[in-house]
């Protein structure tokens, strides 16, 4: 595994549920994720606080666009679009301090594609992003250990 790297906050995404999730300038971000986010499907599938944030990364994103999928922060349900940290860097129990404003999160587990995502794929395979087959660009979820701000710019650490 990669050594873990210092990053940023690109995009901060909520939804009243579903995706795409989009951008806002700000959230607090609680035991059970960011304050105006929602979930079309909720608990056990979708949120609690095993499954408070998810992310994904710019760098991902980067390489789905190059191979001509319609891919952009929020497009496949992440709270966070972080920059400058590759997610096969990263694994359950890493903890990850962002912002100033005492926000700490800790790494569970991948989050699996689902089939509400097809659509920003050229193919429709969702499984493009499955950490079974594209570590490097599967999503991740994450507790929150320590509840706080976030902001796009806030750096990663």
């Amino acid at each position: 595994m990669p050594e873990p790297r210092s990053g940023r906050v690109v995009s901060v995404n909520v939804n009243e549920g579903g995706v795409p999730k989009l951008p806002v300038a700000e959230q607090w971000v609680g035991l059970k994720g960011l304050a105006d986010d929602r979930h079309i499907e909720p608990e056990p599938g979708h949120g609690g606080i095993d499954q408070a944030v998810c992310l994904y990364s710019m760098e991902a994103i980067a390489r789905l666009v190059a191979e001509g999928h319609n891919a952009f922060p929020g497009a496949f349900g992440e709270n966070l679009t972080l920059e400058g940290i590759e997610l096969d860097s990263i694994g359950p129990g890493d903890r990850l301090a962002i912002g100033d404003g005492g926000l700490v999160i800790e790494i569970t587990w991948n989050a699996a594609p689902c089939y509400k995502q097809a659509h920003w794929f050229s193919d429709g395979r969702f499984a493009r992003i499955s950490h079974k087959t594209h570590p490097e660009d599967a999503r991740w979820y994450a507790r929150v250990i320590s509840e706080g701000p976030v902001r796009p710019g806030d750096a990663v650490r």
